[in-house]
C-alpha cells in the first residue's frame, strides 16, 4: 500500500514538473530567444499602426501586425512616453487655404466637392481630420491675381474706408470656407495679410514697400473691418499676424514690416483697435523664419505691446526649429505656431517626408508649437495658380485638374499627425533615440498618440514603453509611423 501510495505521489510530482517545464518552453520560441512582443494569441491588437513608407509603397495604411504591451525584455532602443510629463496644448494641423486652393476646390463637381471636404475635414475612419486652416488677408502670391479688400485708382485713398469690401473672396474662398464650417464647426482659421492695400505703402506698389506711419491707424481699422466682415459671414477668424514674411519685400504682394515698426503698429494702432472693437481675435508676431528670433523677442520685451499679443509665429527656410524654444524660454507664457512650409515641385517623396516630419510636425510640436501648418492645400497640374512673380515651385497637397484630385506628399505629412491628434490633445514625454525622432501626445478622450520618423539610412527595430511595459515595432529608413493606444 505504500508503495503504490508512493508510486502515484511521484506521478503526481513528475506531472507538475512536466508542466511546469512545458510552460518554460512555451514562453521561448525555436531560436531559445524572446517572441516579439507583437505576437498576440488571441488576435486583439492593444496598439494601432499607421504606416507611410519612403518610397511610397505604403501610404497612412493601418497595418495588420498585432502590437501588445508586454514585459518581456530585448536590446532594441527604448521610446519611453511618459503622461505625467506635459507640455503645450495642441491647436491643430492642417495647410494654407490659397485662393487658388479655394478657386480648385469650388470648381470641382458638388459631389466631388462634398467627398473631398469630408476626407480632409471630417472625423470619421475615412478623413484625415484637418483641424486648422490659414488663408490670406487680400490676396497671397498664390492667387488668381493681386488684390487688396480697398484697391484705389493710382493716386487716390481711402481713409474711411468707405470702399472696403470682401468681394474678391466672395466667389470662391467664402463659399469653401462656409462648406468646410459645416463639416468642422470648430476649426480654426487664421489670417495674414501679405500685404495693405498699395495706397496705404510708401512705394504704391503691391511689391516691397513699408506701411506709412500716417496709415497705420487706418490699416488698423482695415483688420478689424476684416474680422467683422467675414464674422457677418459666418466664419471666426481665431488669430491673425500683422503680416506675413515681413522681412521678405521681393514676393507679389508683400510688405517690408521690421521688428521695430510691428512693434510701434501693434502697441499704439492694431491692439487698441481690437480691443475697442471688443475682438477676442488673437495678435501673433512675425510669422517669418527661423533665423531671426530676435524679431519677435524684441516686440515681446516691451510690455506695452506684449499685453495685446498672443504668440509668435514661424516658418523654416531659413533657420532651426528650436528657435520657437529660444522665444518660448524668453517668455514662457506666450504661444508658439508654425504657420507655413511648402513641399516642392521636384521635391523628392521620401526627402520631403522625412524632412517635413522631423522638422514641421515632430520638431515643431517638440518645440513648443500649438500647430502645424503646410503651404498650401491645393494647385493644379502646372503649380499654380499663381499670381505674376509669385512661387511657381510650390506643390499643393493636392494636384487638382479638372475632377481629379492626386494626393501628394504633404497630404501625408500632415495627416500622419492631423487624423490621430485632434485639438485639445496635449503634447507629453517622449525621449529621441538615435535616428528615431518621434513625439507624443495624450488626447481628450484618454488615447496616447506617438508619431516616429526613422531619420535613419537603415531599417530600426525598436520599443515602446509606457508605464512600465513594451511593446517591439519597426520602420523602414525613411518611414513614417502613428501609433495609438
Amino acid at each position: 500500500m505504500k508503495s503504490i501510495f508512493q508510486n502515484f505521489a511521484f506521478g503526481i510530482l513528475l506531472l507538475l514538473v512536466l508542466v511546469l517545464l512545458m510552460s518554460i518552453i512555451g514562453k521561448k520560441n525555436i531560436t531559445g530567444k524572446e517572441p516579439q512582443l507583437n505576437q498576440n494569441t488571441n488576435g486583439a491588437s492593444e496598439v494601432s499602426f499607421w504606416l507611410t513608407k519612403g518610397d511610397g509603397s505604403v501610404l497612412l495604411q493601418k497595418q495588420n501586425t498585432d502590437l501588445v504591451f508586454g514585459t518581456a525584455s530585448n536590446n532594441y532602443p527604448v521610446i519611453t512616453v511618459d503622461t505625467t510629463q506635459t507640455f503645450q496644448s495642441v491647436d491643430g494641423f492642417g495647410y494654407a487655404l490659397t485662393g487658388a486652393s479655394a478657386y480648385l476646390i469650388n470648381h470641382l463637381s458638388a459631389a466631388t466637392r462634398d467627398a473631398l471636404l469630408k476626407e480632409l475635414f471630417g472625423n470619421d475612419t475615412n478623413s484625415i481630420g484637418i483641424s486648422y486652416l490659414r488663408i490670406s488677408i487680400g490676396s497671397s502670391d498664390l492667387d488668381t491675381a493681386v488684390f487688396s479688400y480697398d484697391d484705389m485708382p493710382a493716386g487716390q485713398t481711402d481713409i474711411n474706408l468707405q470702399h472696403f469690401s470682401l468681394a474678391p473672396d466672395q466667389p470662391n474662398l467664402i463659399p469653401v470656407l462656409k462648406q468646410i464650417l459645416t463639416i468642422n464647426p470648430n476649426i480654426k482659421i487664421l489670417g495674414s495679410p501679405w500685404s495693405p492695400p498699395a495706397w496705404m505703402k510708401n512705394n504704391n506698389s503691391t511689391v516691397g514697400g513699408s506701411l506709412l506711419p500716417r496709415y497705420y491707424n487706418v490699416y488698423a481699422r482695415y483688420f478689424v473691418k476684416y474680422v467683422q466682415g467675414m464674422k457677418a459671414q459666418g466664419i471666426t477668424i481665431d488669430a491673425i499676424t500683422p503680416q506675413n514674411e515681413p522681412l521678405n519685400p521681393d514676393n507679389n504682394p508683400s510688405l517690408y514690416m521690421p521688428a521695430t515698426q510691428q512693434d510701434s503698429f501693434i502697441r499704439y494702432n492694431l491692439g487698441p483697435a481690437f480691443q475697442t472693437a471688443n475682438l477676442t481675435t488673437k495678435i501673433i508676431l512675425y510669422d517669418h523664419n527661423c533665423d531671426h528670433p530676435e524679431y519677435p523677442v524684441s516686440i515681446l520685451d516691451n510690455a506695452a505691446t506684449r499685453k495685446f499679443v498672443d504668440g509668435s509665429a514661424f516658418h523654416l527656410y531659413n533657420g532651426d526649429i528650436s528657435a520657437l524654444t529660444t522665444v518660448h524660454n524668453a517668455y514662457p507664457s506666450k504661444n508658439l505656431y508654425f504657420t507655413e512650409q511648402y513641399t516642392a515641385s521636384n521635391g523628392i517623396f521620401k526627402d520631403e517626408l522625412k524632412w517635413h516630419l522631423k522638422n514641421v510636425i515632430i520638431g515643431s510640436m517638440r518645440n513648443w508649437s500649438r500647430n502645424a501648418l503646410e503651404w498650401n492645400l491645393a494647385n493644379d497640374t502646372a503649380f499654380g495658380m499663381h499670381t505674376p512673380g509669385g512661387c511657381t515651385t510650390c506643390k499643393g497637397a493636392l494636384t487638382i485638374a479638372g475632377n481629379s484630385i492626386t494626393r501628394n506628399v504633404s497630404y501625408y505629412i500632415v495627416a500622419h499627425a492631423s487624423k490621430f491628434v485632434p485639438a485639445s490633445a496635449v503634447r507629453v514625454g517622449s525621449n529621441v533615440v538615435g535616428n528615431l525622432y518621434n513625439v507624443a501626445f495624450k488626447t481628450p478622450n484618454g488615447k496616447k498618440v506617438l508619431i516616429v520618423e526613422n531619420d535613419g539610412n537603415s531599417a530600426e527595430t525598436f520599443n515602446i514603453s509606457f508605464h512600465g511595459k513594451w511593446v517591439t515595432t519597426s520602420l523602414d529608413a525613411g518611414a513614417v509611423g502613428t501609433y495609438m493606444w
